[in-house]
């Protein structure tokens, strides 16, 4: 239906955008935090959107993205039974398609189950519905798998708290990095408190 809305960014949130374009229409369009951070610095913007209508929600909702990639990621997940677009947009918020490919791939269903919404048995279902389908965004899954380091349990738990404590995405993801490469076992909370002390 819809390709990308391309426009002039008048508002952005770290959940949704507002793009205006031709006509001065504004469009509301739910993001992940990954979208945030990539266009936050941009006074034009291009994001690939997704028209989200459900049974349970009949109202009309976009999602936008920064990369096709993305936009792709995140309809795999909600083709997952279980797993709706919000939850789809918080776990974008927290894995790139990469790592989140890696997951799959890895057969990581746990790196899935932490996120609220997510019981095991939905994170399994995953796991299981896309190891097939997640190599069509990136190309051959175990070269992914092989080139993409394994994912803390607790790196993403880390980032997300520092953004919610005001520091922009890199930079949290740049410290807890740093962290882990000095202790990959870090605890989630060890892993903020070093980042706290680091992040530039």
């Amino acid at each position: 239906m819809y390709e990308y809305i391309a426009g002039l960014l008048s508002e952005l949130t770290p959940s949704y955008a507002v793009v205006e374009n031709a006509g001065g229409i504004g469009w509301l369009i739910n993001i992940s935090l990954n979208t945030y951070s990539a266009i936050e610095h941009q006074e034009k913007v291009k994001l690939y959107v997704y028209y989200n209508v459900t049974m349970n929600d009949p109202t009309p909702q976009l999602y936008g993205f920064a990369t096709k990639e993305e936009r792709e990621a995140f309809k795999l997940l909600i083709s997952v039974s279980g797993i709706g677009a919000n939850t789809a947009r918080i776990i974008l918020s927290s894995m790139t398609p990469a790592e989140l490919q890696t997951a799959i791939v890895n057969e990581d269903d746990k790196a899935i189950s932490r996120f609220k919404g997510i019981g095991a048995k939905t994170a399994l279902r995953a796991v299981v519905d896309l190891k097939d389908k997640i190599g069509k965004i990136f190309g051959d899954d175990a070269a992914v798998a092989a080139a993409t380091k394994s994912i803390s349990p607790h790196r993403d738990e880390a980032i997300a708290a520092l953004v919610m404590l005001g520091y922009q995405k890199q930079q949290a993801e740049k410290a807890v990095e740093l962290a882990l490469s000095k202790e990959p076992k870090m605890s989630a909370e060890d892993l903020i408190k070093f980042a706290l002390r680091n992040v530039k």
